[in-house]
């Protein structure tokens, strides 16, 4: 029993993370400046988006196919888990673009290089997008802990 109140604590506790991280990564993108100054308080919350994506990963596979919650079976047939994932999904897509230019923010900086800031803002837009995603993550991971069904 305490292993899955720890799971569904530490899986709540990277949704916080996970918004804080993308939305403070949005904010600070805002903030770049054309040399590229500010670019490290991005790269900094990007780092927690991240990780909070990871934790967010392991625990909710953990809790719903490691046999520690409601069960495969139960998840597979809820239609808000399908929300759920396509949500992640649509974030994972999203990320794409902002993860390659951070890959290579990385990789200029690490070299003493300029970085390309052409596209901060849409970047920024795209993490505030990706942010209310995972509310609405929430608002759905909240349906299915009261096994709200439709159809």
């Amino acid at each position: 029993m305490l292993v899955h109140w720890f799971l569904a604590a530490v899986h709540l506790l990277a949704y916080a993370l996970a918004l804080w991280g993308v939305l403070t990564r949005g904010m600070a993108f805002r903030r770049v400046g054309a040399e590229g100054a500010g670019a490290r308080s991005v790269l900094l919350a990007d780092n927690f988006w991240g990780i909070s994506a990871l934790i967010l990963l392991v625990t909710g596979g953990i809790r719903a196919f490691g046999g520690y919650e409601k069960g495969a079976d139960y998840y597979l047939h809820q239609p808000l888990f399908h929300l759920k994932m396509t949500l992640f999904v649509i974030i994972l897509l999203l990320e794409i673009v902002p993860m390659v230019a951070l890959i290579k923010w990385r990789i200029a900086l690490s070299r003493g290089s300029q970085i390309e800031v052409g596209r901060v803002r849409l970047f920024a837009r795209i993490s505030h997008i990706e942010a209310l995603l995972i509310i609405l993550m929430v608002v759905a991971a909240t349906g299915m802990a009261r096994g709200v069904m439709f159809g």
